[in-house]
């Protein structure tokens, strides 16, 4: 079976299915690619042989017109997934998916992302309510402490789960332009166990890695397998940490290859998205670890 823009489905296993969003339009608007360039490179890499892994296009509210400007011009064969990040304030929203939902032929709205204040809470997420339509999933990322302020962790893994309770879908920063923005192994370690008891699918954001990179002279960079690995262990009682400490792709990829099909319905009901860039389709790394075909 192919789509329209002659991809496969079935060619890419049910775990990796959609999963790697391009977050390319996050970066520093000094240092990203251009809008045109961003949506060349996404349109072809879904319609290529891998097209079947690849996610939603994240495009922050402020770049909204260009990106639209940019569809219309290169008019892609079948409209793209889109998640929009708001970084001009709620406010902005109704506007932006008016927007979007006036051009459905370029782009369909997916995801609607925020960040949250550090004490956010219900009456904060009924206001986020209000502004997301019913078919699109509110991502909210509650801010995580830093390590200088260790006595807020405990509030960032309560907020954590005041909003998967709300049913919005929380948000964990993986890495980042910041050192600060690579959370610990243990942060990860808990966010995960959250999530798992509160049955709420989440996503991410900053993984660049496929698997876990280690350097004396660099931050830790967590990796895709890693994240994958943990949440299935957290759901059958295993050990999350090893999985998320682990540098052996070839040990992960094998464990990702056992997994029974409950097992990855199951791990991808909870892990939805993983946002990454510079290079937001893995596809070569996966299939030299023998996960694609």
């Amino acid at each position: 079976m192919t789509t329209a823009a002659g991809v496969n489905p079935w060619a890419i296993p049910p775990l990796f299915a959609q999963l790697v969003d391009d977050t390319s339009l996050l970066q520093p608007r000094s240092v990203a690619p251009g809008v045109d360039q961003v949506v060349s490179r996404y349109v072809s890499a879904r319609d290529g042989r891998y097209g079947g892994l690849v996610g939603q296009l994240v495009c922050p509210v402020s770049r909204l017109p260009a990106l639209v400007a940019e569809l219309a011009r290169s008019v892609p064969g079948r409209p793209i997934e889109l998640s929009l990040v708001v970084d001009t304030g709620l406010g902005a929203v109704p506007k932006a998916l008016s927007t979007v939902f006036s051009r459905s032929n370029l782009v369909t709205p997916r995801t609607v992302e925020t960040a949250a204040p550090p004490d956010v809470d219900a009456v904060w997420l009924e206001r986020v309510a209000e502004f997301v339509p019913e078919d699109v999933v509110a991502v909210v990322e509650p801010r995580r402490p830093s390590i200088a302020e260790p006595v807020g962790t405990g509030a960032w893994l309560e907020a954590v789960r005041r909003v998967a309770e709300h049913g919005c879908a929380p948000k964990l920063r993986c890495g980042g332009p910041r050192a600060s923005d690579v959370p610990s192994v243990t942060d990860i370690e808990n966010f995960v166990r959250v999530v798992v008891e509160a049955g709420r699918g989440f996503t991410t954001l900053g993984l660049r890695h496929v698997v876990r990179t280690e350097s004396p002279s660099a931050p830790a960079q967590h990796g895709l397998l890693n994240l994958l690995v943990a949440v299935s262990r957290a759901l059958s009682g295993g050990d999350v940490r090893t999985a998320l400490e682990s540098t052996d792709a070839a040990a992960l990829a094998g464990e990702i290859g056992a997994l029974s099909e409950p097992a990855v319905t199951a791990v991808r009901g909870l892990l939805s998205r993983c946002g990454a860039d510079p290079e937001p389709v893995p596809a070569a790394q996966l299939a030299g670890l023998g996960l694609l075909a």
